[in-house]
């Protein structure tokens, strides 16, 4: 029998160098990204893209009303502390609007009636011109290219580059619809009615928001939720969306209105006919970023082309025109609306350009005051701060 006792304890196993764990040098960083509510969240703004675009006819209407009503409820909110009716103040400021409005378009209808007549007479001069010049300076590659066309025209009477027809086979020529009139008159009044509808609509949804008053915001806070944090909340994105807004309106009518007497005055003193209409031209389509500038230089420079026959005077114009808006656009705008809203001008650029891919030309005039909105909102959801602080400067 052995003696239990002499023999050694058992102790821990060595250590090898299998039993050490090889260190991994990789770090991996675990985002806290549902991938579920990322995929909801993507199909929900594709999905709400798809219903803008497709009842555009419906919300195009009812955000110009919107941004209108804005525009316009100070002037009523004066007129009520005068103890007059806010229902008849709305009425009468609105008939007010449309009356200077119609009387200046009168005023000036002769103007802008002979200064549409130029307009294709212009083109075709520009186009006449352009083609002489380009045959005065024309060379060798242009000789040949006659050479060769000549040749193919040769070819042709010869018969040789007709393929003969197989048997069985018809030869169809296809001819192209001459131009009617009657069709394009008819295209045209049917778009000047429907704009006459949607000015329509837009002016009854401007009425009744202004004559309203403070209903709908005061709906707005009692549905926002039952605790008073939410009700406070609420109120103060209702305030700063209307601060702003109404701040960007005045900008923009101040711009407009300068860069349309800049725009008469540079004109006038070029001897450029029908001057003040192209500064109202001016003044309006300012309105419209990035491309009522556009607009004007071209029409402007044809016109003067017209008038004066050198493409020199009709560029001078053209760059007249670029350098008011110019001014305006990089050195006024940014430097006014940036204290009538702290947003990020490349957020603001790439937003106008969403909205008008979207809703055409209204989307550029109603982008940026859209992009307020959403802002104002998102400053003050939780989940949505970091589309506030991208917005932002």
């Amino acid at each position: 029998m052995t003696d239990q006792s002499s023999t050694p304890a058992a102790g821990p196993p060595p250590l090898t160098e299998t039993a050490v764990p090889a260190l991994d040098p990789r770090v991996l960083l675990h985002m806290p990204v549902d991938v579920r509510s990322l995929s909801l969240v993507v199909l929900a703004l594709l999905g709400s893209l798809f219903v803008l675009r497709w009842a555009s006819a419906v919300f195009i209407p009812l955000l110009l009303g919107v941004l209108f009503s804005y525009a316009l409820s100070p002037v009523v909110d004066w007129m009520q502390r005068w103890h007059i009716p806010r229902v008849l103040g709305a009425a009468v400021l609105l008939a007010a609007l449309l009356g200077g409005a119609g009387w200046t378009v009168y005023s000036l209808s002769d103007d802008a009636a002979s200064l549409i007549e130029s307009l294709p007479v212009a083109a075709q001069k520009l186009r006449q011109s352009v083609r002489a010049r380009r045959g005065a300076s024309e060379g060798a590659i242009a000789t040949v290219q006659k050479a060769a066309t000549q040749l193919e025209q040769a070819a042709e009477d010869s018969g040789a580059a007709k393929p003969a027809a197989s048997p069985g086979v018809t030869r169809v020529q296809v001819e192209r619809p001459r131009f009617d009139i009657k069709d394009y008159l008819w295209s045209g009044t049917v778009g000047l009615i429907g704009l006459l509808g949607q000015m329509l609509v837009v002016m009854f949804i401007t009425y009744f928001l202004v004559a309203s008053g403070d209903v709908f915001r005061r709906k707005l806070v009692k549905v926002a939720g039952p605790t008073f944090s939410k009700k406070k909340i609420t109120l103060q994105a209702l305030d700063e969306i209307t601060g702003q807004i109404q701040r960007y309106l005045l900008v923009q009518l101040f711009t407009s209105a300068l860069v349309g007497l800049a725009t008469w005055l540079a004109f006038w003193w070029m001897g450029l006919e029908h001057a003040a209409v192209w500064g109202i031209v001016a003044a309006v389509l300012n309105l419209i970023p990035y491309i009522g500038s556009i607009v004007v230089a071209g029409a402007s420079a044809m016109v003067s082309f017209l008038q004066f026959g050198t493409l020199e005077m009709a560029a001078l114009v053209a760059l007249v025109s670029f350098v008011i808006h110019s001014i305006e656009g990089y050195a006024i705008t940014p430097w006014l609306t940036s204290r009538a809203a702290s947003m990020n001008p490349v957020a603001i650029f790439v937003g106008v350009l969403a909205w008008g891919w979207l809703w055409g030309v209204w989307g550029l005039l109603l982008g940026v005051p859209i992009l307020m909105a959403i802002k104002a909102v998102c400053d003050r959801v939780d989940d949505l701060k970091s589309v506030g602080e991208f917005l932002g400067t």
